[in-house]
């Protein structure tokens, strides 16, 4: 069996073709995501933004993030950084509006952190929100999984 695998790996990489759908990307229950593919964990008044699991799988090897200023004010669905893989550069939107108070220096140096944790140390700011109502726009995780395998489907 395991020979046979990889004859067809081997095979559709000759091809240039997917042996494995790779629709399964991780989604946390307790974020918000907006269909821009970014995510909002809230605590509190306290907002932390990053861009998906699904997202930086479709992006690739993220070698570059474009961080705003501390003290910024973002607005929900505008842009307000940049991910930069070697695919292509994508705008990062903010899911909610309010003032940045924090950025994620780590990314300066380690940009990877994206791709490999982009729920935890890959976050690219936090935000103090000024309405908390725009949450109630954005998707649960059910329905971004949703939203992402119908996005999926069309390609």
């Amino acid at each position: 069996m395991a020979c046979r695998q990889l004859w067809a790996s081997r095979a559709a990489s000759y091809l240039r073709i997917s042996v494995f759908h790779r629709s399964f990307s991780k989604v946390l229950n307790n974020l918000k995501y907006a269909d821009s593919h970014e995510w909002v964990k809230v605590d509190g008044n306290s907002a932390t933004i990053g861009i998906s699991d699904h997202a930086q799988d479709h992006l690739g090897d993220v070698v570059y993030v474009e961080l705003p200023e501390v003290g910024a004010a973002v607005t929900q669905g505008d842009g307000f950084g940049a991910v930069e893989s070697v695919k292509a550069t994508s705008d990062v939107y903010s899911p909610v509006s309010g003032k940045v108070v924090q950025v994620n220096e780590e990314l300066s140096g380690s940009p990877g952190l994206v791709n490999s944790s982009p729920y935890e140390n890959g976050w690219i700011i936090k935000v103090e929100l000024s309405d908390s109502g725009e949450l109630n726009k954005l998707m649960d995780s059910e329905q971004y999984s949703k939203f992402c395998e119908e996005e999926d489907s069309k390609h």
